[in-house]
């Protein structure tokens, strides 16, 4: 069965906020101009949003420039801050509150929103198709169409392969969705962009990517508990036991529902470190608990975070097309967000590749032009002055590594007369297990703690069980072979959807892969230390399906 073809003057990998403002404002500009152009939007998930996961604590900079009247629009977005509060908490017992003035000025939120950024992307989709982009939901963009040194478009995923790798009755090769440019929005450590960053050494001379894991639940608490448009922010505790870094967030949204979760820092040195029982007990500190007690919890998922910042921005332009969001590393690590940068280099891709469109046959391969829109731009200027957050905090640690940001963004403007570099990617940060202290981690209580395995139930994820594995092994015997016993497998623990298992039977020990499971949040292709685990695509619609987070 041969595969079919589709022609667009731009495809679009990934309805995320970043893919998303792109696909809008390409069409805007060229109604502007009277052009007719032709774009396609593929997105992974069930549907869109189904993938998305984010704090979120929106900054409505980039979406004031996208659609002016968005309040009269109807955007999702009806949950103002009202109030932000800055915690350090000591230990399991302890926490101090921070002054205002003692925060970072650029993590300070008034004039933000709490939002679901699922429900602004499902959002921002009715605005695209209503300006006339196809959306295609459930397609995975699983190949990328290079042509004499030039990307050319992707090929979406096949349907009905067994697990073997024979065709099923249900057998649909995938397609080739042609374009003359192709932008890829797929958020951090997008499968295609990981690769297009090695094959056109976009990340030549820039500090390596680094990362969080983005743990989260909704919960529905007591209204007496509840205070709509609060703001909280933490580090320390439970993390700074391990000398690992990162925070936790409490968003006060609308329903007497509350969006909670941590950060870990994927540059964490002890492999018996989990970030999923590391939230879990982060959430009996009695400055959280108090909040949680008597609630529901409504919701689970994870996703990994791009926050090298600056430093780490590879470069975005290649012949046939354009990184942009997270999948280049967009965000701004100190205001802990990315939703308004990713949105913002969707919209000055939409300029060049609209300028580029306008020309004809004349219009360049690399729109090298994208570049200097981004220099220009306010998101340059956000991302250059927040530069040496990664370095001071790794480098510096929490305690440290904050005051230093502190004077960085309060003193100095983030505009200090040297760069901090971060040059250890996140993998190779393991120390071996022998050299680190065991972490007991409690048993969940299942009232305010829970499971792997009843948390992955919560974020809907499904998968179609007779495909091929997505998550791949370069060499299957090397997790066992190498990481285990020197990192004790640490696969097992920083995977929060207990994707990976080590199991013991009459053969001895063996590494177990549950893709069953995976929530899609590419912990394991970044933190693996010998690199050997590779997410690739499953088919369509598989992954989570989260409602909105």
């Amino acid at each position: 069965m041969e595969r079919e073809a589709m022609e667009f003057d731009v495809v679009i990998v990934g309805a995320g906020p970043a893919g998303l403002s792109a696909a809008c404002r390409i069409m805007q500009l060229a109604q502007e101009k009277e052009q007719e152009v032709t774009v396609c939007v593929v997105e992974k998930g069930s549907e869109v949003g189904a993938h998305i996961l984010s704090g979120a604590v929106l900054e409505p900079r980039a979406l004031n420039e996208l659609f002016p009247t968005w309040k009269e629009m109807g955007a999702p977005l009806t949950t103002e801050v009202i109030g932000d509060e800055f915690f350090f908490y000591m230990n399991g017992e302890k926490a101090v509150k921070l002054p205002n003035f003692m925060i970072p000025k650029p993590t300070h939120n008034e004039g933000n929103y709490i939002v679901s950024i699922g429900n602004v992307c499902r959002w921002l989709a009715e605005q695209a198709e209503g300006l006339g982009v196809e959306v295609y939901p459930g397609f995975a963009a699983s190949d990328l169409l290079i042509e004499d040194g030039q990307v050319k478009g992707i090929i979406t995923g096949d349907m009905g392969i067994s697990e073997s790798g024979e065709h099923k009755d249900s057998y649909m090769p995938g397609m080739e969705l042609r374009a003359k440019y192709t932008l890829f929005a797929e958020g951090c450590r997008g499968h295609l962009g990981k690769q297009l960053i090695s094959q056109f050494k976009l990340d030549d001379g820039k500090d390596p990517q680094h990362y969080g894991i983005g743990i989260k639940e909704i919960w529905e608490i007591p209204a007496e508990q509840h205070q709509e448009g609060l703001v909280v922010h933490g580090l320390g505790w439970p993390l700074s036991e391990s000398n690992s870094s990162g925070g936790g967030f409490l968003y006060h949204a609308e329903n007497n529902q509350v969006y909670i979760g941590l950060i870990t820092d994927l540059n964490y040195s002890n492999p018996h470190l989990s970030p999923f029982e590391e939230f879990q007990r982060w959430k009996h500190h009695p400055e959280v608990k108090k909040y949680l007690d008597g609630g529901s919890r409504l919701a689970y998922g994870a996703r990994a975070l791009a926050k090298g910042g600056f430093n780490s921005l590879p470069k975005m332009h290649f012949p046939g097309g354009l990184l942009i969001g997270c999948d280049a590393g967009t965000m701004n690590s100190v205001k802990i967000k990315g939703n308004h940068t990713a949105m913002k280099s969707g919209m000055l891709a939409a300029e060049a590749v609209v300028e580029a469109l306008a020309q004809g046959e004349s219009a360049p391969a690399d729109l090298a032009d994208y570049a200097t829109k981004v220099e220009n731009s306010w998101l340059h200027e956000e991302l250059y002055t927040t530069r040496n957050f990664s370095g001071f905090m790794h480098k510096f640690g929490t305690w440290i590594g904050a005051g230093l940001v502190w004077i960085d963004q309060n003193i100095f403007g983030g505009k200090l007369p040297f760069t901090l570099n971060d040059t250890t990617p996140d993998y190779a940060t393991l120390k071996p297990a022998s050299e680190c202290a065991k972490i007991d981690y409690p048993k969940p209580d299942n009232v305010i703690s829970f499971d792997r395995l009843s948390s992955v139930f919560l974020s809907n994820t499904n998968h179609e069980e007779d495909q091929p594995c997505h998550l791949t092994l370069v060499d299957p015997d090397v997790p066992m072979a190498k990481n285990y016993p020197t990192w004790d497998e640490p696969a097992q623990r920083y995977c929060p959807a207990g994707v990976y298992e080590v199991v013991e039977d009459e053969a001895g020990k063996r590494f177990q892969i549950n893709g069953q499971n995976c929530v899609h949040c590419k912990t394991c292709d970044i933190k693996d230390p010998s690199q050997n685990i590779v997410w690739v695509t499953p088919e369509g619609f598989g992954g989570p399906n989260y409602p909105n987070m």
